[in-house]
């Protein structure tokens, strides 16, 4: 049988619980990757985290040894720098709140970075910094307030580490939209300029988005009509997809990328119910049931399937069943 990633001519990766964790990488991933280049797979890794440069998380992709170019790395400040100079002149001053990293692609991008009120920004910038200092908030409150244009990079809540899952962007994000009573503008995914700007970079015609968060990686690429396989290595799990609206429902699932190199998971529908390689699940009063759970990752994988199916058809409950499934969390 061919392998799922057969059917499309790219592979975008989210970074942060799909390639690595903090500075690790995934256990497998390192050698899923050198295996779909060598038969001619063209990779992309998308990340909406802004506090690092694309050439520097390219250089930490080496480290890992995995193979990848500066220009393979699109992240949400190449985003966001569009979407300024759809909205902004070139030449426009910009309040930082984030990294010196955002400060110098917005930069390169033809804006001017300011980190004084004095310097009368007609925009802030928000992007994640790993030690954002208050008094930087502060600031991009007032502007903010006084009528400067507010950009965030992306809504990520979370971020998960090799340490847990640890506070992203987004609830930095919160701190200021508690002071004016509304949200950005936003690049990242789950909104369309960060993965439109991979795609065109990347001159991708059918590419599949591999992720592990259901509201960023899953419903980005449901906006834009892409394609995705959710993997179980990050942020978020089969309870998730089970509460899952339909935008943010996978089209493909597996525990790790090397799912993209095995054939892809086929949930038939059978009666009440639904089969996928051996595993089977039916409804029984509203209920999903199976006679047997598998005692391994894969075909847990695959009663999943069918468990998911049958909650996002005919609307079954499946808590139950799905706390069987102790291999996957």
């Amino acid at each position: 049988m061919k392998a799922l990633v057969s059917s499309y001519d790219a592979a975008l990766f989210d970074l942060d619980g799909v390639v690595y964790l903090g500075p690790n990488a995934i256990d497998g991933v390192t050698s899923a990757l050198a295996r779909l280049r060598e038969i001619g797979t063209r990779l992309g890794f998308v990340t909406n985290n802004a506090a690092r440069t694309p050439a520097a998380v390219a250089e930490h992709l080496r480290e890992l040894g995995i193979q990848a170019d500066d220009s393979d790395v699109v992240n949400s400040t190449q985003a966001t720098v569009r979407m300024l100079r759809g909205e902004l002149p070139v030449g426009a001053k910009v309040l930082v709140v984030g990294t010196d990293a955002l400060a110098s692609q917005l930069a390169e991008g033809g804006f001017v970075p300011v980190s004084t009120l004095e310097e009368n920004p007609v925009a802030v910038v928000q992007g994640y910094h790993p030690q954002l200092p208050w008094s930087l908030l502060e600031l991009g409150a007032i502007a903010v307030q006084r009528g400067a244009a507010w950009f965030a990079t992306n809504p990520d809540q979370t971020r998960p580490t090799e340490r847990g899952i640890l506070p992203g962007c987004g609830a930095q994000v919160d701190l200021i939209a508690d002071c004016v009573g509304f949200r950005p503008s936003m690049a990242g995914k789950p909104f369309r300029p960060l993965l439109d700007e991979t795609v065109l970079r990347l001159e991708a015609r059918h590419p599949i988005f591999i992720g592990d968060r259901i509201d960023t990686d899953i419903v980005g690429a449901g906006n834009v009509r892409m394609d995705s396989l959710f993997v179980f290595t990050g942020a978020h799990g089969k309870y998730d997809l089970a509460d899952a609206d339909p935008i943010g429902r996978p089209t493909h699932i597996g525990y790790d990328v090397s799912a993209l190199l095995a054939p892809a998971r086929e949930a038939e529908i059978i009666g009440n119910g639904f089969r996928c390689g051996v595993a089977e699940a039916w409804m029984i009063d509203g209920r999903v049931v199976a006679d047997v759970v598998p005692d391994d990752i894969e075909g847990q994988l695959d009663l999943l399937w069918c468990v998911l199916h049958a909650i996002w058809r005919f609307n079954a409950e499946g808590a139950d069943l799905l706390a069987r499934l102790d291999l996957l969390r």
